[in-house]
This record gives C-alpha cells, sequence and structure tokens, in this order.
C-alpha cells in the first residue's frame, strides 16, 4: 500500500473546538481527588470538552484503568490489572452526587482475570448510586463478562435503567478489532439481559470506517434488532495511535443520517449517529427516547386491547 493512502486526511467536519472553562477544569479536578477514571479521558473521546464543559456530564470508569483485552481500536491501557477497591462504588455515587446528575454512564475495563468478570463491583456502583441519587437513572456499559450467565445477572438484578453493551463493529470484521470478544456472544449477551428484565432498554454502538460496506451495517442493524435491542449508536472510527487500526474510511455527516433514518425504520427505539458520536454520547437524550418510546407503544397495546 502507498503510504499516502494509508493515513487519511481528517476532514473539515471532524474538527473539533475545545472548551477548557472552569466546569472542565473543575471535574477533571474532583475526578483526580477521589482517583476515579473516567472512559472520556482514558479512550480520549473526542466529545469530552462538549460533555465536561457543556452538559456537565461523565462516563465513570471502575475496576480500574488497566485493561486484560488488547482490542486493536482502543486506547485504554492493557495489562494485568490491581486488585479490587470496593470503596470505589461509594466514590462514584458521592461524585454523581456532587455534580447533581441527572443520568450517569457507568462502564469498566474488561476483566477476565476475574471469576465473574467485575459484575459484584458493578451492581454495587448501581446500588449505591441508587442510594445517594434517587432521582438519577442509570446505564451501565460493561464487557461481555466471559459471557457467563450467572454474572450478567449479578448485574441486571441491581436493576440499571439501561443496559448497553457495543457490539463495535461488524461481524467479518470483529476477529480483527476485537480482542476475545466474539460477534455472536455479544449479541446473545444483549438478548440474555433483554430476557432476564424485559422493561429495560438495551442498547449497542458500532463505529464505522474500518472497512465494512454498508451492507454488513445494515446486516448488524438487523442481527441487534432481531435481539431485541431498543437503542442502537453509530459513530465514526478514530485511530488513536499509530500503533491501531488505521481508518479506511471517513462518513459524510449525510452518510450518518441515512443510516440513522435505516435504523429508525429497523424499529430501534432511538439512532444517535454521526462523525463524533460515541456509546455513551448524549446519554440522557437516548434513556429518555427509549422511555417516551415505551410509554408510546403501552398506550397504543391499551387502545388495541
Amino acid at each position: 500500500m502507498d503510504k499516502r493512502d494509508e493515513y487519511l486526511r481528517k476532514p473539515d467536519w471532524l474538527k473539533i473546538k475545545l472548551n477548557t472553562n472552569e466546569n472542565y477544569t473543575g471535574l477533571k479536578k474532583m475526578m483526580r481527588e477521589k482517583n476515579l477514571h473516567t472512559v472520556c479521558e482514558e479512550a480520549r473521546c473526542p466529545n469530552i470538552h462538549e460533555c465536561w464543559a457543556v452538559r456537565r456530564t461523565a462516563t465513570f470508569m471502575i475496576l480500574g484503568d488497566v485493561c486484560t483485552r488488547a482490542c486493536r481500536f482502543c486506547a485504554i491501557k492493557t495489562g494485568l490489572p490491581s486488585e479490587l477497591d470496593w470503596k470505589e462504588p461509594e466514590r462514584v455515587a458521592d461524585s454523581v452526587a456532587l455534580m447533581n446528575l441527572k443520568h450517569v454512564v457507568v462502564t469498566a475495563v474488561a476483566r477476565d482475570d476475574l471469576k465473574d468478570g467485575g459484575a459484584e463491583v458493578f451492581a454495587e456502583t448501581v446500588r449505591a448510586i441508587r442510594r445517594k441519587n434517587p432521582f438519577t437513572t442509570i446505564e451501565v456499559l460493561p464487557s461481555d463478562m466471559g459471557g457467563i450467565y450467572e454474572n450478567l445477572k449479578t448485574l441486571m438484578d441491581a436493576r440499571p435503567d439501561i443496559l448497553n453493551h457495543n457490539i463495535e463493529t461488524i461481524r467479518r470484521l470483529t476477529p480483527r478489532v476485537r480482542a476475545r470478544a466474539k460477534y455472536d456472544r455479544s449479541l446473545e449477551f444483549l438478548r440474555r439481559a433483554k430476557e432476564m428484565q424485559p422493561d429495560i432498554p438495551t442498547k449497542s454502538s458500532i463505529m464505522i470506517g474500518l472497512g465494512e460496506t454498508k451492507e454488513e451495517i445494515i446486516e448488524t442493524m438487523d442481527d441487534l434488532r432481531q435481539n431485541q435491542v431498543d437503542i442502537m449508536t453509530i459513530g465514526q472510527y478514530l485511530q488513536p495511535t499509530k500503533k491501531h487500526l488505521i481508518v479506511k474510511k471517513y462518513y459524510h455527516p449525510d452518510e450518518f443520517k441515512e443510516l440513522k433514518e435505516i435504523a429508525m425504520t429497523k424499529g430501534f427505539s432511538h439512532c444517535e449517529a454521526g462523525p463524533l458520536v460515541r456509546s455513551s454520547y448524549h446519554a440522557d437524550e437516548q434513556v429518555n427516547a427509549a422511555s417516551k418510546a415505551k410509554q408510546e407503544m403501552g398506550e397504543k397495546e391499551s387502545r388495541q386491547a
């Protein structure tokens, strides 16, 4: 491959306006003081300045900042994690209260070194937030936790308001893009979550620009819907470092608009799609849309009864 073709120039619509006001610096200071991690920082999210400085929201990353997997798209550190910090759930809950968040996203590194995949700490974090912030809606974004039924059940029994698990990419590219994760195992994880708690919305995300076709993106939509996923997000893959997978294509905003329209015809209650969209981008709006769609469906069923 010609080196000139290897790295594509970022288009104008991917330029980001940085905003480091008091909200941003204050939130960053609080995270360090409480020894908390955010996926916003660790994964080098392009929306960090908007979310922290403007919307004052953040996605907490629990179970440490070292992942046991080495996915070829992700900038999070890989290695052998440290022991569990059982005080972390309370610190997260305290921070949610201090920030007065209406909606919080809790994600985590993959912890394949743990028998339960970190499920108990995840569940306790949900419970701690609920105790101290009863009016805050809670979204969880776990790994597949080894695909073990009991691990997922531990988390779902804590009753988060939304379960998010990312399929990340299309079936064909999964072995190359995701470490240890399996396409069908992720679908099964999402389906089981819905079976365990039918009233809790499920959500998944894919990043595009890795060499997939439009037909394969639509096939992924169908796979998610067949496994009862309610919400889908679609964003542009951005190469975090030269060691990671290169970008094969930058999608135009009009292409994202078309994909969103296609997703909505498939029956998703909500789809967020755009160059800078990430899984937890405008997550508060997504959960509200899912709740509204659920209410409208219930009213429709009542009228038909």
